[in-house]
């Protein structure tokens, strides 16, 4: 889950609630659904979010939720912009693979060290997220008074290009360098060159954005020291360039709403393609619909009409009535009734996609704490399945063995699955079945579903090597590969995995942990001897359960442990959790 770390004096000066305690603070951003993990060393909270609401990356965007709930602002807010003096001209010569730029530009921003830092937070966060590590979207900001714009013929107006050149081409002075430098040599001896370079290591011509003076931004991977942003900087230009235009559009709408939330005003940009000319930012305010009654079951609450409409707005939605639901909630026709609400979607919000979306801000709006439990109206009563107890049961038999349990995401990605794990997909072995890839996956930290538990339990070791040893982790969760034989083609079952970390960690120490836990379920436990990457040779067995190879148990390849930053010896095991249930 994304962190942000935010000034708390910063945010109490942004929402005009100077008097509200740290304590208090907390609490109301629980309410938004943003925890509090911890300060850092300069005393900075740290938050923890759900990865959809983006505009929340920066103390801006966190402020302006918390007006919302309090009351203090309604509605939806668009900045006002002026008419576009700036032009983005883009060349022919641009990639293919990287076709797309937006902007604009920012005038009167008054950044203070914490200003600035917010930004460049923001900046790198949506990197991180929306740009997919840069690959879809990329953010420059410059300072406006170092560009030199093209004049733009009789109707006047400065213009910059956007053209794809020759790598050994033309040299700048990149940020936190001194001297001047090819995007070739950027890429091969610049610490952020060489961590970008391969976007576009494929490329036959690389991205470059020029004005008058020459070349000033390389991206998706530097800036030029020249136009480089400092508190003194009062007008500001933004360019992104991407492989999807709806991407950095809607990166550079959360840029310019923090940047208008520090008293800025956004000036606009012509993009001029070859095939056409687009005005910049796209500030367009999108409508979604939902009915009353779809609201009211969700949430099991009664609401009039204008209640409705109240919490829209302190979410920071526009709402009006609908006549006819059958109309404005295709979705809904079997349930259609007369009142539905045509709400407004303000710029910055990219998560709204369905009418649930809707109805979850209707219910943060109102108060989650403040719903009334009640049992359904129906005639049964529902109880334990039998897989929830078996799980259950080998859970507590993990603590009672002195591990700790843990319960991790079920995503991840490609290279903690398979490649730091020294496995292949698509092998035979415990963790090497095909993987579940997702096709458009918004991070390229969570691009499948994990064929295995153990790469989980790895990473968790990894992060926590300033803790005191042993860690004794386990965990029981969900698996899955490729199977065609599926009607889903995906085969899901419930794994257990476990790992012991301490300066004297052996295979016979996770084969006690392993018989005592069978013992616990009076199956019959056997360790033939087998072969995994993952483990050493000739320290590794088989899982067999009442006859069933089912996992595998042995001592963590050296190999493996570096991969995580190790320096002690880890004792694992994994196999299916229902080879644990009777017959």
């Amino acid at each position: 889950m994304p962190v942000v770390d935010v000034d708390p004096d910063e945010l109490r000066r942004l929402t005009g609630k100077e008097d509200k305690s740290d304590d208090e603070l907390k609490d109301d951003l629980f309410a938004l659904g943003l925890e509090y993990e911890g300060d850092t060393e300069d005393g900075l909270m740290q938050l923890e979010f759900g990865p959809d609401r983006l505009d929340r990356l920066s103390v801006e965007g966190v402020a302006r939720s918390l007006r919302y709930q309090y009351g203090d602002d309604r509605g939806v807010y668009v900045p006002k912009t002026n008419d576009p003096d700036w032009t983005i001209e883009v060349d022919e010569s641009v990639p293919d693979e990287r076709p797309y730029v937006t902007g604009a530009v920012i005038r009167g921003a008054n950044l203070s060290e914490a200003g600035l830092d917010s930004i460049i937070q923001l900046q790198e966060k949506l990197h991180a997220t929306m740009g997919r590590k840069r690959v879809k979207g990329a953010i420059g900001i410059h300072d406006l008074t170092m560009l030199k714009g093209e004049m733009l013929g009789e109707e006047g107006g400065n213009s910059i290009t956007y053209k794809g050149i020759d790598p050994e081409g033309d040299t700048f002075v990149a940020l936190d360098s001194d001297r001047e430098l090819s995007p070739a040599q950027v890429l091969d001896d610049h610490p952020t060159g060489q961590k970008y370079a391969d976007i576009v290591a494929e490329y036959d011509r690389v991205p470059a954005i020029y004005d008058e003076l020459g070349l000033f931004s390389f991206p998706p991977v530097i800036n030029g020291r020249r136009t480089e942003v400092s508190t003194d900087s009062r007008d500001l230009f933004v360019e992104l360039t991407g492989t999807d235009q709806w991407t950095i559009d809607h990166m550079c709408n959360i840029i310019c709403y923090a940047l208008a939330a520090r008293g800025a005003t956004i000036e606009q940009v012509e993009v001029n393609y070859p095939s056409g000319t687009a005005v910049k930012p796209d500030f367009e305010v999108r409508t979604k619909t939902v009915t009353h009654d779809r609201i009211e079951t969700m949430l099991g609450l009664e609401l009039d009409e204008q209640e409705t409409i109240d919490l829209f707005e302190r979410s920071g939605l526009d709402a009006e009535a609908a006549s006819d639901a059958a109309e404005v909630d295709a979705e809904l026709d079997d349930e259609a009734e007369d009142l539905a609400y045509e709400v407004s979607v303000p710029p910055y919000r990219v998560d709204v996609l369905h009418p649930i979306d809707l109805v979850d801000d209707v219910g943060r709006a109102y108060g989650f704490n403040e719903l009334v439990p009640k049992y359904p109206d129906i005639g049964t009563v529902g109880g334990r399945h039998e897989h929830s107890t078996l799980e259950d049961a080998a859970r507590r038999s993990l603590v009672g063995l002195g591990f700790e349990d843990l319960l991790n995401f079920h995503m991840i990605s490609g290279e903690e699955n398979y490649e730091r794990m020294h496995v292949d997909a698509g092998s035979d072995v415990v963790g090497g079945g095909e993987p579940v890839e997702i096709t458009e996956p918004y991070s390229e930290d969570y691009t499948q579903l994990r064929s295995w538990a153990l790469p989980s339990l790895m990473m968790v070791l990894e992060n926590n090597t300033h803790r005191p040893y042993p860690q004794d982790l386990a965990e029981i969760g969900l698996a899955a590969e490729r199977d065609d034989s599926e009607n889903t083609n995906v085969a899901e079952h419930r794994t257990v995995a476990g790992a012991l970390a301490r300066f004297d960690a052996t295979y016979e120490d996770a084969k006690g942990r392993l018989q005592a836990l069978c013992r616990d379920f009076d199956v019959e436990l056997e360790t033939p001897a087998t072969e995994h990457p993952s483990f050493i040779p000739g320290r590794v067995a088989a899982v067999v359960i009442d006859g069933e190879e089912v996992g595998v148990v042995g001592e963590v390849h050296p190999k493996v442990l570096v991969e995580h930053d190790l320096e002690l010896p880890v004792a694992a095991f994994e196999f299916r959790l229902d080879a644990l249930a009777d017959e």
